[in-house]
């Protein structure tokens, strides 16, 4: 490393964020670049340990000591192709990723960790901008033939690697436009659709196809993609929605998350909108529910106009340092204030929704009551506290409860699919369903998780289809 230093003579910025009435005004990414000698600065802080833990906790195995030190030297071209390596979509893993990374990095032993996820977004922006970044044509092609039913993050990189190893690959995507939940889930303001635009023009131009509007099982039967493909990856995510049945759950203005998200990402796009209007110019908006998706709906509320946003947890709130029920180098499950979070909200925490109150059929409050959690048994175990019953004034609430696995579809039913307990579509560990040739990956095998993970899946699934190609299909060179 070019400064041994560099973690003692400075301390990590945080992202630098567009002023909150300037981006309240609008759906554009809220975090800035930053300029290159702060860059440089926070790559420097890099330690050069004997062992990277860093390296150890991505998912994707990236070389991070390596292109943090080209970073830091000012070497952004060598540190592109050191990114590239490994690297699934950096643009939009250093947007997103929560950084298990940096959960592992040496420094946060006692101090704050490496700034990765914004290195990684440092280094590909910057190759993008100087046009490093151009369509990898495969050297050779097997003629096999894949179908990849689903545009989220693991379809993308399934077809991304796929495609690069020679196979001809076409995207099904049920959605007008690929990215699914990229572009519907994940809102304008953590990521520029443009920027997804941009890696889709570029896997086109590499000779991925993508076939939008196109529902497998509704629009083009089972057999006939089964007969039209060598294999089939299917990638639908985990769409299945955890509900809240309690009462008056009917009511106007009570809406799962997905719905509401989706419905906004449409409406900034311009594309058109999918059923009742979920607007909260106006509102006392309630988001039930902690993590992530609940804080992008905080922050579309707020967009939207909403008079009040109060977001609700089941669970306690998270820790503000590490616990040592979670030593280093795993990942910390840290109290997370989100830069929606700073646009207003008030947070409450160990409340449990009772039922939801109506009247004339719409919302007008919520009964909520809150409860303790006994961690002392085998299993937590929740209970209400007597006498802390409750009500909240609501017009609407959104419901971001997490999923409960993948949907039964007429696709999943035409394929004669089995099911995981876990509700995900049961694999082998080559990632093969019960069906000869039909592959699963990302969400929709493993469940609700995070993008990073999505991506792996991707690379992963697709080795195995590439290697039961060259074993099935008999290539010559015992590789398709």
């Amino acid at each position: 490393m070019g400064d041994h230093q560099g973690y003692l003579k400075h301390g990590r910025v945080k992202p630098h964020y567009r002023p909150v009435d300037e981006r309240l005004g609008d759906y554009k990414e809220v975090e800035l670049l930053r300029e290159e000698e702060e860059a440089k600065t926070q790559a420097s802080r890099c330690m050069d340990c004997g062992t990277p833990f860093c390296h150890a906790n991505c998912p994707l195995d990236n070389f991070i000591p390596e292109w943090n030190d080209y970073a830091y030297r000012g070497k952004w071209k060598e540190a592109w192709e050191s990114l590239m390596l490994k690297a699934v979509f950096p643009e939009i893993t250093g947007r997103l990723c929560p950084a298990l990374c940096e959960g592992g990095c040496v420094l946060a032993y006692n101090d704050d960790a490496v700034t990765i996820r914004q290195n990684e977004l440092d280094i590909i922006e910057r190759a993008f901008s100087a046009g490093w970044v151009k369509p990898r044509l495969p050297l050779k092609r097997s003629g096999k033939k894949v179908a990849v039913i689903g545009s989220g993050p693991a379809g993308l990189a399934t077809a991304d690697r796929l495609n690069q190893m020679g196979h001809l690959v076409t995207v099904f995507e049920r959605d007008a436009k690929p990215g699914g939940f990229l572009r519907y889930g994940i809102p304008d303001f953590k990521l520029d659709k443009a920027v997804l635009d941009r890696r889709i023009k570029l896997m086109e131009a590499e000779g991925v196809v993508f076939s939008c509007g196109t529902e497998i099982g509704k629009d083009i039967q089972a057999v006939d993609i089964r007969s039209s493909f060598d294999a089939l990856v299917l990638s639908g995510g985990s769409r299945a929605c955890r509900d809240l049945k309690v009462p008056g759950r009917e009511l106007e203005g009570v809406a799962l998350a997905v719905e509401y998200l989706s419905q906004s990402n449409r409406r900034v796009s311009g594309e058109a909108q999918k059923g009742p209007v979920l607007d909260a110019k106006g509102k006392k908006v309630v988001v039930i529910g902690g993590g992530d998706t609940g804080s992008d709906c905080v922050g579309t509320a707020n967009r939207q106009g909403a008079a009040s946003v109060y977001q609700i947890e089941l669970l306690p709130r998270p820790p503000e340092k590490r616990p040592e029920s979670q030593p280093w180098p795993s990942f910390p499950r840290l109290n997370k204030t989100t830069s929606s979070h700073e646009e207003g909200v008030t947070q409450d925490f160990l409340i449990n929704t009772k039922a939801f109150r109506g009247k004339d059929g719409k919302l007008v409050g919520l009964d909520c009551v809150r409860v303790e959690w006994d961690m002392s048994g085998p299993r937590p175990a929740m209970k209400e506290v007597p006498g802390t019953e409750f009500s909240v004034e609501a017009d609407m609430a959104v419901l971001a409860l997490g999923f409960l696995g993948a949907e039964k579809s007429p696709m999943t039913e035409a394929f004669g699919l089995e099911f995981s307990p876990q509700g995900g579509i049961k694999a082998d560990e080559s990632y093969m369903t019960n069906q000869e040739g039909i592959f699963t990956a990302g969400d929709m095998r493993r469940g609700q998780s995070l993008i990073v993970w999505a991506f792996q899946e991707g690379q992963r699934s697709a080795a195995a289809v590439d290697a039961w190609l060259s074993k099935e299909k008999g290539c010559a060179d015992g590789r398709c």
